[in-house]
């Protein structure tokens, strides 16, 4: 039987830690344990930490994808503590997201990779995101233009371009994810890639790139030599 939380040395106690030696000197268990208060009355909340982390290979990453009914498969996690676990992941993939937001011109592709991991690597389905620049290379504008399932997600040219015209912008990036992990460009990720060229070439709008976008890489149409 573990030690409740409340027995511990006041040092070893999570919140007591943070308090006196800041949030880096916890551990990854350490701080779910904090979100989730209490355990059960076998095992500590930090136990209950360690057991979630395992159910995502020790990734947080992977946690990130989680649905809460798969939190709640776990014993000692309920609805509320479900939920709050879920929120903090989100608060700090928003906070990596605010971190780029300074990120305004674009000058190669990892600034768009920057721009679009944190919104697209941690998701199970794809989607599919326009950035639409000025001469400068400048973001004016980025946009959802559609959202589809595991393999796949349905493009339309026609809003591509009725976007880039209301926007009177000068560039388009093109970037979708795979949840999947495989970052090779399928067949329709390529013919998408020439239909919007060939439309922006008739607009003198040019399209700069194509970013596929996993967990942990990306791959670029233009790096590549493939645009």
């Amino acid at each position: 039987m573990s030690l409740k939380i409340t027995d511990w040395a006041a040092e070893d106690r999570p919140r007591e830690k943070l308090i006196q030696k800041g949030t880096s000197s916890l551990s990854d268990a350490e701080l779910l344990g904090i979100l989730i208060s209490s355990g059960t009355r076998d095992k500590s909340a930090v136990d209950l930490g360690r057991e979630l982390l395992s159910m995502a290979n020790n990734n947080l990453n992977t946690l990130g994808k989680l649905a809460i009914a798969d939190l709640r498969k776990l014993h000692g996690i309920g609805p509320a503590r479900a939920v709050t676990i879920a929120a903090a992941l989100e608060l700090g993939r928003r906070r990596k997201l605010a971190e780029v937001q300074e990120t305004i011109q674009i000058k190669c592709s990892k600034d768009v990779a920057d721009i679009f991991q944190p919104l697209l690597s941690d998701l199970a389905h794809e989607e599919f995101w326009i950035l639409y620049l000025n001469r400068s290379n400048k973001v004016i504008n980025k946009m959802k233009l559609s959202q589809g399932g595991i393999s796949g997600t349905v493009t339309d040219v026609r809003i591509v371009m009725k976007k880039a015209v209301e926007y009177l912008a000068s560039g388009i990036i093109l970037c979708h994810n795979h949840p999947s992990g495989n970052l090779n460009p399928s067949e329709a990720d390529t013919k998408i890639t020439q239909k919007i060229k060939e439309a922006g070439s008739f607009m003198d709008i040019q399209l700069l790139d194509h970013l596929i976008i996993s967990d942990k890489d990306y791959y670029s149409f233009a790096d590549n030599g493939t645009i």
